[in-house]
């Protein structure tokens, strides 16, 4: 009979990724860098485990929304107070912060447990080109398919 291959913490091996957003459709970064950062793109997955690599994100201002999304979606948040729900357009979004529509729409994809935090705290977004995290050595990931 086969057993089933768990995983013990001390196991895990996490690499870095780098991924470029110049001119690439939000929703297809979104979904990309979930799966790295879960770890779903190993062999070794685990559900109930923290399997995933390090993403690095750079050019975050230069991602694309397809069709009227820019102007129509809107990004909300919440104070936590009555009455304090904003909303923003993506639109303003990307053009004063254009980090935090990209780290929305990851989480999003992430669980929303302890698990998901600790994934997600393993994601870096920087609006430019430049990143802190050279000495980390990390792979170039390219996605296929860019904006149409």
């Amino acid at each position: 009979m086969t057993r089933t291959f768990t995983p013990k913490a001390s196991e895990v091996t996490r690499g870095w990724v780098i991924i470029d957003a110049t001119d690439v459709v939000l929703g297809r970064l979104a979904s990309h860098a979930a799966t790295i950062l879960r770890g779903k793109n190993k062999a070794t997955y685990t559900p109930h485990m923290d399997m995933g690599d390090f993403v690095i994100i750079v050019n975050a201002d230069k991602v694309v929304l397809t069709g009227n999304k820019a102007a129509q979606k809107k990004a909300y948040r919440h104070s936590g107070y009555p009455g304090g729900l904003r909303a923003t357009t993506y639109t303003d979004l990307l053009e004063k912060n254009p980090e935090r529509a990209v780290e929305k729409a990851i989480r999003g994809m992430l669980p929303k447990t302890s698990l998901g935090r600790d994934q997600f705290r393993k994601l870096k977004v920087y609006r430019g080109a430049e990143h802190p995290h050279a000495a980390q050595q990390p792979q170039v990931y390219t996605l296929t398919q860019v904006a149409q």
